[in-house]
């Protein structure tokens, strides 16, 4: 049987996302919780669908997750794998909205809800991983919910920001960058 082109791009375009997102999370690890995975992520989802886009967020975490200077368990492991993953397949799921044509000065109106979606899936993904790291741990959630609320603020503010201002510029570099290449799943012919 011979092999699909049409997969061969797909496996290098997951490959070539989750390694931008593995590459500039050890870029940033001096800055907890400000990464630019999860608009990464929420990206390839928008634009090459859910299951691309969850694919990238759960392989991100699965590699950095992994080896991570900061150490390993792998109930928490799972559970942010699980938690990155929903921003890709949220992003696919939202992939149907058109956005507006002209320059990014005029999306305005788009990266408003882009942060606005941003912020509602960090705060969903701070809950769940830290619900699993107090149930790991062994604290009270009531404790991990309150030590987290600082971490998880940082997190939510600076990924508002990054959907802000970075997913419009993003959707069209990753248009761009596969125009005549790979379309989305849903627009591939067998």
């Amino acid at each position: 049987m011979k092999p699909r082109r049409g997969n061969a791009r797909t496996v290098g375009l997951i490959a070539i996302l989750t390694a931008t997102c593995v590459a500039t999370n050890y870029l940033m690890i001096g800055f907890v919780n400000v990464k630019f995975m999860d608009l990464i992520v929420f990206c390839s989802g928008f634009r090459f669908g859910s299951l691309i886009g969850g694919l990238v967020g759960f392989l991100t975490w699965l590699v950095y997750g992994t080896i991570n200077p900061y150490g390993f368990s792998f109930p928490i492991l799972l559970a942010t794998s699980i938690g990155e993953s929903m921003y890709g397949i949220v992003g696919g799921l939202l992939g149907g909205l058109k956005l507006p044509e002209g320059g990014v000065g005029r999306l305005w109106f788009m990266d408003a809800r882009f942060a606005f979606i941003g912020f509602i899936l960090t705060f969903i993904y701070d809950l769940f991983t830290n619900i699993v790291t107090g149930l790991v741990v062994g604290m009270p959630l009531t404790v991990v919910l309150l030590a987290g609320i600082p971490f998880a603020l940082l997190h939510e503010l600076s990924n508002t920001v990054f959907f802000f201002v970075g997913a419009s510029p993003l959707l069209v570099a990753l248009r761009r960058l596969t125009l005549g290449g790979l379309d989305p799943p849903h627009l591939m012919k067998g």
